[in-house]
């Protein structure tokens, strides 16, 4: 229990940039996943048992590859470009942390039971963080060196708002798959409570890719529990399934009649769709829009004059135009965890990442875990504007899907193994 409180403090602090340890040149997420990692290792050497499961082939699998790709993009990027070792070995100290966590959770004896319980530490970790960022964002309490606010936008103890809206909109169907899947009608209401303070935290940031995530994550979860709540009959029909089911066949004749009065208040609707961004549709939404757009045809240039085969890890854009003056420091990275991957992997890497995101969303799928499979599904839609890859919440979500949804295993000791 104490191993897994101490990866869930790791997973859900990761974001918390403005706090770091004391004499030290890193955080508290980083500190508390160093220090699980050399529990668990220590765990093995002391002739703990190791299991080899699928999720683990697949983890370990994915991982050889995009160690070869940027292996490879490096001796491009040397071959053909100026290489900064700073920002090159900030990402190579990332990946080696993602590396050994998602594999050595993955090999975890009954892995699945110590994934939930480290999942439930997340949740509870999280929103008590949350409550102490709330009371700093309010000026109810004061903690030096920490600004919770980017101009009008909550960033709490994240370096910018966008890390802070991806936590919000990762915890949200973490938190579900919890409170679905227990037996615990306590831990239920827990699970369900928790999201009350994620989705407030998450409007406070003010992100627009946080508003479509919960948005379309939810309507699929909707879709997803009335096709299981439908499965479940065993054959056996009853007066709710029926009456369900002749709601869903008069939908459609429905909403085709309603066609004409819906058309007429496309206008209204556009303006509420717009009124829930940050600044309603106006100059700062267009003016992100022009800044991706400059990114990603940058990005997509540096991949292609790689010969996709990438440049290797860290940023390897040039910084925009000053016209984006509202960008400080200006930005360097394509802001999509494709184009950016590109960029450092090449076409390989891209494939790996398609490859590993799109099992775990089988799994999940397989297994009939909804809240799981729109847990994937909101970190591909958060992946499109944004540079998630390094984050310990997204790998964690990962391993979680690959592991529920793969039961199978293989049992090795450590001793079976050397």
């Amino acid at each position: 229990m104490i191993r897994d409180a101490i990866l869930a403090c790791g997973v859900a602090m990761s974001y918390a940039a403005q706090l770091s340890v004391p004499g030290l040149p890193f955080g508290y997420g980083e500190l508390f996943l160093a220090l699980w990692i050399m529990l668990s290792i220590g765990r093995v050497l002391a002739g703990g048992q190791l299991v080899v499961r699928p999720a683990l082939i697949r983890v370990a699998g994915f991982w050889l590859i995009i160690t070869l790709a940027l292996s490879i993009g490096t001796i491009v990027g040397y071959l053909t470009t100026v290489l900064y070792l700073s920002v090159v070995m900030h990402d190579v100290v990332a990946y080696l942390l993602l590396i050994c966590v998602t594999c050595l959770a993955a090999a975890e004896p009954d892995a699945d039971r110590r994934l939930r319980s480290t999942a439930w530490w997340v949740v509870a970790i999280a929103n008590a963080c949350f409550i102490v960022q709330v009371a700093l964002g309010w000026g109810w309490i004061h903690q030096s060196g920490v600004d919770p606010w980017y101009w009008d936008r909550f960033r709490g103890w994240s370096e910018n708002p966008n890390q802070l809206a991806l936590y919000c909109a990762l915890l949200g169907p973490l938190a579900l798959h919890l409170a679905t899947t227990t037996g615990n009608p306590w831990a239920r209401l827990a699970g369900l409570s928790s999201l009350i303070l994620t989705i407030y935290v998450g409007r406070l940031t003010k992100s627009d890719t946080y508003l479509y995530t919960t948005v379309l994550v939810g309507l699929i979860f909707l879709g997803l529990r009335v096709r299981t709540w439908l499965a479940a009959g065993d054959g056996k029909v009853s007066l709710s399934r029926q009456v369900t089911l002749l709601l869903m066949i008069g939908f459609l004749p429905l909403a085709i009649s309603m066609t004409p009065y819906i058309v007429t208040e496309v206008g209204s609707v556009e303006q509420f769709a717009l009124s829930l961004t940050k600044d309603k549709g106006g100059e700062a939404t267009t003016e992100t829009a022009a800044l991706r757009i400059h990114l990603w045809g940058d990005a997509l240039g540096k991949g292609l004059t790689s010969g996709s085969l990438g440049l290797g890890p860290g940023p390897h854009l040039e910084r925009p135009p000053i016209s984006y003056s509202q960008f400080l420091p200006r930005p360097f990275e394509a802001h999509n965890t494709i184009l950016d991957l590109y960029t450092q992997g090449g076409l390989v890497a891209v494939l790996a990442l398609a490859w590993i995101v799109g099992a775990a969303a089988l799994c999940a799928w397989r297994a009939k875990l909804d809240a799981l499979f729109v847990l994937v599904v909101s970190i591909v839609i958060f992946g499109m504007p944004h540079l998630i890859i390094r984050h310990p919440i997204v790998w964690f979500a990962l391993t979680i899907c690959l592991v529920a949804g793969t039961p199978r295993t293989i049992s090795a000791t450590s001793s079976d193994l050397r």
